[in-house]
């Protein structure tokens, strides 16, 4: 009989984690390796496609596999959800750090007890087995900058948001593109450092209203995380701002569809989600078997992969554009 089973975790100062499990209850499961994958945040449409992938992928690759999503992009819930992994001994561990150096003392201790631990956007992961990545960090930052180039004239200032100052693959593509703009459009100028909101909507309006008001010169608006177009776009909807200041990142096409529609959001790249948890099974069954990832292997969703042994790299190249041409493909899909 198939079930679904919710499983709450309590996490570090009274905060609950939430992760679903799905799988067939009998002799036959005890058999199946299990993962668990730990995202960085719970209930938004990113990690949820994420969960349908993984979900549809499980039966193929004959694997028990779930995700657990905190309720805030916070490392200490991380920390507490692979706690709970540890306990349960999992074969696979997966993650998609906030923080990859508050996890490695947790990941280690996975490792230690046999765990194998697969990341993933957790370029700076030390206790990882393997990180996977669908593109390269110099690849997406720089395409996002040309693109907020085109739209900004290439001259003018702008600012930058990512999902948290912690967050290794979001700083590391706001460091490519940042250099990127500094060689090839000096005209661009970046206002102030960073601002880590881009994974909280709520933080993403709040900043954008300020940075509004602060720097009414103000031409774009660049963001790494997937809620940071979402509260930008409304705020610049509510001030009457979209023509003039150009919005540009990723995001979750069926959360941003009429802001891209409506020209408010000018356009941005993401991978598929879903992929991306269909090709966490895959990988957790090879490594539970025992094996390793290979130079040129198929991997669902992307084809062939180059496997970098030195630098524990799985890397893919799969971007879509969000424009007007592309969204509603990637809506249908349920993305």
């Amino acid at each position: 009989m198939e079930i679904t089973r919710r499983t709450i975790l309590t996490g570090i100062g009274g905060a609950v984690v939430v992760g679903t499990l799905g799988g067939t209850i009998g002799v036959a499961q005890a058999a199946e390796p299990q993962l668990g994958v730990v995202v960085k945040i719970g209930g938004i449409p990113w990690f949820n496609a994420m969960e349908v992938g993984i979900k549809k992928a499980a039966p193929e690759f004959k694997t028990n596999a779930w995700m657990v999503g905190p309720t805030q992009a916070d490392a200490a819930q991380q920390v507490r959800a692979i706690e709970d992994l540890i306990a349960r001994k999992v074969a696979v561990i997966g993650i998609v750090p906030n923080d990859s150096a508050a996890l490695d003392p947790v990941l280690g201790r996975a490792r230690a007890a046999g765990i194998k631990v697969l990341a993933h956007e957790g370029p700076s992961q030390k206790e990882a087995d393997w990180d996977f990545e669908l593109t390269t960090i110099e690849g997406y930052g720089q395409a996002h900058m040309d693109l907020i180039a085109k739209e900004m004239g290439g001259e003018g200032k702008y600012i930058v948001y990512v999902g948290s100052l912690t967050v290794p693959l979001h700083n590391a593509w706001a460091d490519a593109a940042i250099a990127y703009q500094k060689q090839k459009y000096p005209k661009m100028q970046m206002l102030g450092d960073r601002f880590g909101v881009a994974e909280s909507l709520d933080e993403s309006i709040k900043t954008t209203q300020d940075q509004l008001r602060a720097n009414p010169d103000l031409k774009g608006i660049l963001t790494f995380g997937s809620q940071g177009p979402i509260g930008a776009a409304r705020v610049l909807d509510d001030r009457e701002k979209a023509k003039s200041i150009a919005l540009v990142g990723g995001f979750s096409p069926g959360q941003g569809v009429k802001y891209v529609k409506s020209g408010t959001i000018r356009g941005g790249f993401i991978w598929n989600p879903m992929t991306a948890g269909e090709i966490f099974v895959q990988l957790a069954s090879i490594l539970a078997a025992g094996k390793e990832p290979t130079d040129n292997m198929e991997l669902t969703g992307v084809g062939k992969v180059r496997v970098y042994p030195d630098k524990k790299l799985i890397q893919a190249q799969k971007l879509e554009s969000l424009d007007k041409q592309n969204i509603d493909r990637l809506v249908a899909l349920g993305l």
